[in-house]
């Protein structure tokens, strides 16, 4: 007997769209199926170039999924030992889930769930991190990234003491991006970088990190000869000494009613020191100084001024008033307040506008790791490798 669909009747044309609709099924399933072995070959070759470099991935369990449009790696118990640290790092996270488009294989997106733990290799965890969302997104391959960003929104930052934590930064979103310059050329790559912060907080730093603050940054780096992940050193060390900048084309800073915005290039010295000039503007100054309490390092007048280690802190800034005018430190010790500090601070700069208020510009120079603001020295940065 004669099945119906295939009676002469019924054209045999009719069941052409169905056979063709399995055949795409079953060739788009054998591609999912050779790339996510394609994608497993991948992890591995990474994985092996990351331990070349001292910092070695590990899985507590490994598991491929998302057919059939996308490619999902979830990775738990994820850890990192970062040997060539120093000190060497170990680094734990609850998960990690990495997804690729089946179409579009070279742009990842990385979902991090807390908590992470950062601690010395052998010692106990010294920083506990928790959010409410982290991503990590970044396109190309690992031998040539184009592309690579971190947005961590709800960020938190403690550290263990003794019958609890201790908070030590907090932000209610933190983006890092970083992308090679469309200008770049083959071997002479050039790198745009992007920080943004909003409501950041870092309590450890006293009444002047207590306050939320919001930073946007932007610069340009050259000099690298690769954008290889390497351990920082190594690219420290190559970036001096290939003579490379860092060009900061606009850093603004918000904090209450204080606004800064500099700009300006630095760059190594042979030491490993910072060499270069920032110029720095800021505008409300005297709120910033008295929510620091600044002013009340000096000594005030008469038996119920502060002490001279407190007046050593600022011996600096009133040895630039001494130069710029003879007895003017006097007058600020023996009217000590934010305003008269800052109208010191003025004298020593320009003054100018920022975002259409009364601000004072100064150069923030660093020689060698040796910083100063105008005339004014800050002391000894350390080298940076």
């Amino acid at each position: 007997m004669t099945h119906p669909l295939l009676s002469p009747r019924r054209p045999r044309w009719i069941i052409a769209p169905f056979a063709f609709v399995l055949v795409i099924a079953a060739l788009w399933s054998g591609f999912w199926f050779y790339a996510t072995s394609a994608a497993t070959a991948g992890i591995a070759e990474w994985r092996a170039q990351e331990a070349r470099l001292g910092r070695v991935h590990s899985c507590g369990s490994q598991t491929i999924g998302g057919f059939p449009f996308r490619i999902e790696v979830r990775c738990s118990d994820a850890g990192a030992e970062l040997r060539n640290a120093e000190p060497p790092l170990t680094i734990k996270a609850k998960d990690i889930v990495v997804v690729a488009q089946v179409y579009q294989p070279t742009l990842l997106i990385a979902e991090i769930s807390g908590p992470l733990t950062i601690a010395e290799a052998g010692r106990p965890v010294s920083l506990v991190a928790g959010w409410t969302l982290a991503q990590v997104s970044a396109r190309g391959v690992p031998a040539d990234p184009e592309r690579l960003s971190l947005v961590v929104d709800g960020l938190r930052l403690d550290r263990p003491v003794a019958g609890g934590t201790e908070p030590v930064f907090a932000a209610d979103r933190v983006e890092l991006h970083g992308r090679l310059n469309p200008a770049s050329m083959p071997g002479n790559p050039v790198v745009d970088l992007a920080a943004h912060l909003a409501a950041a907080t870092a309590p450890v730093a006293g009444a002047i990190g207590a306050k939320p603050l919001d930073a946007d940054v932007t610069a340009i780096l050259r000099g690298l000869k690769t954008i290889n992940l390497q351990p920082l050193r190594v690219q420290l060390r190559q970036l001096q000494a290939a003579g490379g900048t860092l060009q900061v084309t606009d850093a603004r800073v918000r904090q209450a009613d204080t606004a800064a915005r500099a700009t300006g290039t630095l760059s190594l010295s042979q030491r490993a020191r910072l060499d270069g000039i920032l110029r720095l503007t800021v505008a409300g100054i005297e709120p910033f100084l008295a929510r620091s309490g600044l002013d009340k390092l000096l000594p005030g007048p008469g038996p119920g001024g502060n002490t001279v280690g407190g007046l050593n802190s600022l011996a600096p800034i009133l040895g630039g008033l001494d130069r710029l005018v003879p007895g003017l430190a006097t007058v600020a010790r023996n009217n000590a307040n934010a305003s008269t500090l800052a109208a010191g601070v003025a004298l020593l700069g320009e003054r100018t506008e920022l975002d259409g208020k009364a601000a004072i510009a100064l150069p923030l120079r660093f020689s060698d790791g040796a910083a100063s603001l105008g005339p004014i020295p800050l002391g000894q940065t350390a080298p940076l490798y």
